[in-house]
Parts: structure tokens; sequence; C-alpha cells
């Protein structure tokens, strides 16, 4: 099974096993990881924000421009921004490091 590492806000770092399909919002808030999501993933806020390691960037399927226009959003918007509700769990993002956004 496949595992990402997410860290906190206050830069503590905690490994999950995941399951493939399931979106990083939904693994999150199975763990109790402290991120809101709190239009439940339908993509209507910008609460699941999340911070995308940059060599894991360019794996990730390109954002639509809904996602995008939702991420303007967010506080402390970055390059590698992107909304937890809309990155699924596949094999080649085994490894996958992200960084909660600030809320």
């Amino acid at each position: 099974m496949p595992t990402i590492t997410v860290v906190d806000r206050e830069g503590s770092s905690r490994e999950i096993t995941v399951s493939l399909g399931q979106s990083l919002l939904e693994i999150a808030q199975e763990h109790n990881v402290d991120i809101e999501g709190i239009c439940e993933g339908s993509m209507a806020c910008a609460t699941c924000h999340v911070i995308v390691e940059p060599d894991w960037y360019a794996k990730l399927p390109g954002a639509s421009e809904d996602e995008l226009d939702m991420l303007e959003l967010a506080f402390d918007l970055t390059e590698t921004s992107r909304l937890g509700c809309q990155l699924r769990i596949t094999e080649e993002l085994d490894g996958l490091k992200v960084t909660l956004g600030a809320v």
C-alpha cells in the first residue's frame, strides 16, 4: 500500500499508509489530520489547501480551471498549492509529501 507524508502547520510530519483512489482530504480526515474541508470535497472552498513538495508537483495531474479559481481564495498560495480534495492517490504518488496550507 502506498504511503504519504503530511506535514502539519507546526512542522511535525506524519507518514500515513493509504488506499489507492482516496483523495488527500479523505485521508487527512480519516487519520485526524487538522484539515478542514468545509465543503466536504465539492470544491466550493479552499480549506483543504495543501502545498505539494516541488519534486512531487510535476508528477500530479494538472489542476482544473475550477480548482485554480478556488485556490485563489487560499491563504499563502504557492506555486505548488493544490486542493486536497482534488488529489487522488495513485501508485505513482507513493511517497507523496505535502504540507498543510494556512487557514
